[in-house]
């Protein structure tokens, strides 16, 4: 009775997840959790000049509630962010994707996003803000925790030692890029035109 209710379960995941993609292939554009509609990238915001300094003050703080700030500069426009771990369905209390599908594939796999900010002038006075939000997925050798074959054949060492400090700066895993997430650009757009 348990693996019967496990390959229900498992086909209802399925079948929601496909229908997710095929909406968002069939429409050309990426599926919203909340209904909204899709905001276009960049987003013209039409303050004057003159509110050069308070746009950049509501994007700053709009970005900086999903991401931590690495580097922002208010004299070229520009904010970019630390990569951070997309937290998956068992933490939504976290900001990060907001669509079911980016959450599913956070649950199990290990992603994370980084976001690039740019704000320019538009030739009427106003602003266009540009939000890109890249997802990556981590390169591990082989898979983490992996039980099959363990028992029998052990390669590793039963204690590992590391004699010598190594920088994390210099040790990092390496991270796959799989693009660009559009439904994270989009929650941010949608917050940040709510501000202006």
């Amino acid at each position: 009775m348990r693996g019967f209710c496990r390959v229900v379960l498992f086909t209802m995941v399925a079948g929601l997840v496909s229908s997710q993609t095929a909406k968002a292939a069939a429409t050309d554009t990426p599926p919203v959790a909340d209904g909204k509609t899709v905001v276009e990238n960049p987003v013209y915001v039409p303050l004057g000049p003159n509110s050069y300094g308070m746009v950049f003050e509501k994007v700053f703080d709009v970005v900086s509630e999903y991401f931590e700030i690495a580097y922002a500069n208010r004299y070229d426009g520009r904010i970019e962010t630390f990569a951070r771990i997309a937290p998956g369905l068992e933490q939504p209390w976290r900001p990060g994707s907001p669509d079911w599908y980016g959450r599913l594939l956070a649950t199990f796999q290990s992603l994370r996003h980084r976001a690039f900010v740019i704000i320019q002038l538009a030739d009427d006075g106003g602003f266009f803000v540009q939000v890109v939000v890249f997802r990556e997925l981590e390169d591990v050798a082989r898979p983490i925790r992996s039980t099959a074959g363990a028992a029998a054949f052990r390669s590793d060492n039963t204690v590992e030692r590391q004699y010598e400090v190594i920088d994390p700066a210099v040790f990092e895993k390496a991270w796959i890029p799989m693009g660009r997430d559009t439904c994270l650009e989009n929650a941010i757009i949608q917050k940040i035109k709510k501000c202006m």
